[in-house]
């Protein structure tokens, strides 16, 4: 629905868009100067309790979980969610294919490529010396890169292409393309690609590339509910 409030924008909706009740779209920022409709793609799902903000681009197939927030001046591609409780502060830019899980915040200034995961619980910042504001920019997560359970990011930092961060982490140096870091402050664990399976049935990752992106994601056939990991075996 869109927002009925003074200063609201006009929002123009792609074909085939479903809406909840309780959605408020082109809802107007306490920012002066920010102008611009809200647009949003074909095909969007967008469920109750969330709030599209003014001036914001997003491109087709966008769904949300419940009380989503997606603020002005934000550029976002096709092909992404946004669950339950999570923030995109103003002046992000997001690529395609981009999951942000629940309780995530992104902060303002950050940069998302394609086909980046957040996993729940991870926080973003962006001041390097808060309350200043004066250099504030998010990290950069480049193409493919996944992001664990709460895991912390600091500002200004990259995360290389195909990149993994171990959950609980905090992020306070760049991480190089396709490599595992984790802990406080994160390390350098290895390269993904020696991850492996506790059950043997798919490569996690080859060349960084994870196996819901490689043909295989649909020959292999989910083990039954519930599952009991395996004992470690002896090195």
């Amino acid at each position: 629905m869109t927002c009925d409030l003074p200063g609201a924008v006009e929002v123009r909706l792609g074909a085939g868009a479903a809406i909840d009740p309780g959605v408020l779209l082109g809802y107007p920022p306490g920012r002066s100067g920010v102008v611009g409709v809200t647009r949003i793609g074909a095909g969007a799902r967008i469920r109750a309790g969330s709030v599209v903000y003014a001036a914001v681009e997003i491109g087709d197939d966008f769904e949300t979980g419940h009380h989503a927030i997606i603020r002005e001046e934000n550029r976002i591609g096709s092909h992404c969610t946004v669950w339950n409780n999570s923030t995109i502060d103003y002046g992000c830019v997001i690529g395609s294919g981009v999951r942000i899980h629940c309780n995530v915040y992104v902060a303002q200034f950050t940069t998302l490529e394609d086909d980046v995961f957040l996993a729940p619980g991870v926080t973003i910042a962006n001041d390097p010396h808060p309350m200043c504001t004066k250099c504030m920019q998010g990290p950069t997560i480049r193409n493919g890169a996944r992001i664990g359970v709460n895991v912390t990011l600091l500002p200004l930092i990259t995360i290389g292409e195909n990149a993994l961060v171990g959950a609980g982490s905090v992020v306070t140096a760049d991480v190089p393309p396709g490599m595992l870091v984790a802990g406080n402050p994160a390390r350098v664990i290895g390269p993904v690609d020696s991850i492996e399976c506790p059950f043997g049935i798919v490569i996690p990752y080859q060349r960084g590339i994870d196996v819901r992106r490689r043909p295989e994601w649909t020959t292999v056939l989910p083990l039954p509910r519930p599952v009991t990991r395996p004992p470690k075996t002896p090195r």
